[in-house]
């Protein structure tokens, strides 16, 4: 798995994570919402993303292209 898709797959179960919260627990949790997408939108334009950062350094994404066979 790249790392793009990684952050991806991150963003969207935190974003259905924060809905389940929101319909469960407390409507506040739409705050949780509101600054992943605010997060991703910014990160689209600065290409800083913090949770990329944490994920290249647990070494996700870092032998993607040799596990698909391309040098």
């Amino acid at each position: 798995m790249t790392l793009d898709r990684a952050v991806q797959a991150f963003a969207g179960v935190m974003i259905l994570i924060s809905i389940a919260l929101t319909q469960f627990v407390s409507p506040w949790f739409w705050l949780m919402t509101a600054f992943i997408g605010l997060n991703l939108f910014q990160s689209a334009f600065t290409g800083f993303c913090p949770a990329a950062m944490v994920m290249r350094r647990l070494g996700i994404g870092r032998d993607s292209a040799a596990n698909c066979g391309v040098r």
